[in-house]
């Protein structure tokens, strides 16, 4: 919604205050669709040159994270936490029935709880991953730990991509405006000999496209570019969490520690409550017993 309203008020702003001082819609509007026809289509040819098909549709579909936002909100870290504090009270107390469970994650009933996150392909495979490595007698907290950072860096690699796309597109933007005046020019050149209100219209079209290249890489591409970068990496803190839980887990602290921990580590507007966390554990621990 705010993505919305940023939109909104852009467009509001900056041709509201261009008619608010006299300026006229006319000559743009006369203009603007052969100078984005020309701006857009050079921008868009070069985004499919500098791409394969598979990051142009990651972009595409990034593009929703504008409006949409982080996909995590704190009642998923909330039931994030609680899955692995369950997965983790089975592991110490019967290391062959969570095999079960990380084997099979589709048709577990721990992970069938919490649907949205058994949906999530990546958070399903760190979790039993690295539980089945622990099952497998890694003595080493600290090699794990290492390995598990390398995936996630490798991920965020993966998924900035749609973000550093998207800013190529905005830097060229304004480079391409200025090819859009420079042709208008050459066409205002060869009309040099009509009456100045001629030429003056024909100037006022041509520089449309400097304006439209700007306008777009300052007041929506680029934009764009960052909001996609700054849903990433919050979401990012999810699979980060997974990793802190996990690892404490290898150190064979406590499991209320462990999930301490993970909590502690989540940043402060997306993190579960305390208390909140505390009374969701202990339904877990009463439907054990």
């Amino acid at each position: 919604m705010i993505g919305i309203i940023g939109i909104v008020m852009i467009f509001a702003m900056v041709f509201g205050g261009y008619l608010a001082a006299g300026g006229k819609m006319g000559i743009i509007l006369k203009s603007l669709p052969f100078e984005l026809m020309m701006i857009g289509g050079a921008a868009i040819g070069a985004f499919l040159i500098g791409n394969d098909m598979g990051a142009v549709k990651h972009t595409l579909k990034d593009i929703g994270k504008v409006f949409k936002g982080p996909k995590w909100k704190s009642d998923d870290y909330r039931d994030l936490l609680c899955l692995l504090f369950t997965l983790i009270r089975i592991a110490r107390a019967n290391p062959v029935e969570v095999e079960q469970h990380i084997e099979d994650p589709e048709n577990s009933s721990v992970f069938s709880k919490y649907p949205k996150i058994l949906k999530d392909r990546e958070a399903v495979d760190l979790i039993c991953d690295t539980m089945r490595s622990a099952s497998m007698n890694y003595d080493d907290p600290h090699q794990v730990e290492e390995v598990l950072e390398k995936r996630m860096e490798t991920n965020l690699h993966h998924a900035m991509h749609s973000s550093h796309a998207l800013q190529t597109v905005a830097d060229g933007l304004p480079a391409l405006g200025i090819v859009a005046a420079v042709l208008g020019v050459i066409k205002t050149m060869g009309s040099i000999d009509q009456p100045p209100e001629v030429l003056g219209k024909l100037i006022g079209g041509a520089l449309v496209g400097t304006f439209l290249g700007v306008f777009l890489a300052y007041g929506l591409v680029g934009p764009f570019a960052s909001k996609v970068k700054a849903v990433v990496e919050e979401d990012g803190h999810f699979y980060q969490l997974i990793r802190e839980v996990l690892v404490a887990n290898l150190h064979n602290h406590a499991a209320a520690i462990c999930i301490e921990v993970g909590r502690q580590n989540t940043p402060s507007h997306i993190r579960p409550g305390f208390s909140d966390l505390e009374e969701a554990l202990k339904a877990i621990k009463q439907e054990a017993a």
